[in-house]
C-alpha cells in the first residue's frame, strides 16, 4: 500500500470507529430513556411531580418586590421569568383594574392566605410536590396544599357539566397520542392564578396538556378561556419534574389553623365591660 493511500484510509478507519461507537451509544440510549408506559400503552404518569420557578408569585415576568416591612426578605418576592406565552394576559379594561386592586390587597385577599383550595392551574405550580395516580378510567391528582385534589374522568364519552361550582372544578381527560389533554370547568370564580392578583371568573375553562419530555419531565400547558374577564384565550407553559428521592411523598399542608385569625376573628364575641 503506498503512503498516499494509507494516509487516506487511516483517518477514514478512525472515523468509522467513532461513528460505529456513536451509533451503538445512540441505539442503546432510547431504551434507557424511554418514557414508562402503562399496561394499555399510554404514558405512565404515576409519580410525584413538581414545578420549579417563580410562577407561584407571578405568572408573568417580574422584578423582585418588597413585602410587608416587618417580614424583611422573607416577605419579599424574588425576580423571575414568566410562564405566560408572549408574557401578555389579555385582560378586559375593568378586569385589569381589578387585577391591580388584587395585587395591592394581596396579603389579605389572596385565597392562598386563607388556606382555600388553589384551583386550576395554580395548584400545579405552587411550590409543593403533587402526586398523579393513574387508573384505567380515572386519574387522580393529589396536592399537598389545603388537602386539594381532583379526579380526571377518562371514561366519559360525553363530558358531564359540574353538578356544582367548586374551587377545583370538574375535569375530563383524553389521550391525544402521548399527550394527556384535560378539559376543566365548573369553577367558583374565587381562585387566583398567583400572588400577583391574576384572576378569572366562574366562566373559566382550562385546557391542560401533559406531554412527556423524558422519563423524569413533562411539559405542562394550560390554555385559559374566560370571556367575562379576557379578550381572547391565552396560554401558560412550564416543565414539571419528577421527584427522584427514594421515599418522596406528598405531605399534607394543613394550613387552615394558620389562617384562623384572618378567617374568624371578625366572628369572635367582643368582651363587654
Amino acid at each position: 500500500m503506498n503512503n498516499a493511500l494509507h494516509g487516506v484510509l487511516r483517518p477514514l478507519g478512525a472515523a468509522l470507529v467513532v461513528v460505529s461507537l456513536a451509533a451503538g451509544h445512540a441505539a442503546a440510549q432510547p431504551a434507557d430513556r424511554e418514557f414508562p408506559r402503562a399496561w394499555d400503552g399510554d404514558p405512565d404518569l404515576n409519580g410525584i411531580w413538581q414545578a420549579l420557578g417563580t410562577a407561584h408569585w407571578d405568572i408573568q415576568d417580574h422584578p423582585a418586590s418588597a413585602g410587608p416591612s416587618e417580614f424583611g426578605a422573607i416577605g419579599a418576592a424574588p425576580p423571575g421569568q414568566g410562564i405566560v406565552a408572549g408574557n401578555e394576559i389579555p385582560y378586559q379594561p375593568w378586569a385589569l383594574e381589578q387585577k391591580q386592586r388584587n395585587f395591592e390587597n394581596r396579603y389579605i385577599d389572596d385565597p392562598e392566605v386563607k388556606c382555600y383550595m388553589p384551583g386550576v392551574p395554580r395548584a400545579t405550580y405552587l411550590p409543593y410536590p403533587f402526586q398523579i395516580i393513574q387508573g384505567t378510567g380515572k386519574i387522580m391528582i393529589v396536592y399537598g396544599f389545603a388537602d386539594a385534589n381532583r379526579t380526571i374522568h377518562m371514561d366519559k364519552a360525553n363530558p358531564e357539566p359540574a353538578p356544582i361550582d367548586s374551587w377545583m372544578g370538574r375535569s375530563h381527560g383524553r389521550w391525544e397520542g402521548d399527550t394527556l389533554v384535560v378539559e376543566a370547568a365548573g369553577f367558583n370564580g374565587q381562585a387566583w392564578f398567583d400572588r400577583a392578583g391574576n384572576f378569572a371568573s366562574d366562566a373559566l375553562r382550562v385546557t391542560e396538556r401533559y406531554r412527556p419530555l423524558s422519563p423524569d419531565a413533562l411539559m405542562y400547558e394550560a390554555t385559559i378561556e374566560d370571556p367575562n374577564v379576557f379578550t381572547r384565550p391565552w396560554t401558560m407553559r412550564m416543565p414539571l419534574y419528577r421527584r427522584l428521592e427514594e421515599h418522596a411523598q406528598v405531605l399534607e399542608f394543613e394550613c387552615v389553623e394558620f389562617s384562623e385569625g384572618i378567617l374568624y376573628d371578625h366572628l369572635r364575641r367582643q368582651a363587654t365591660q
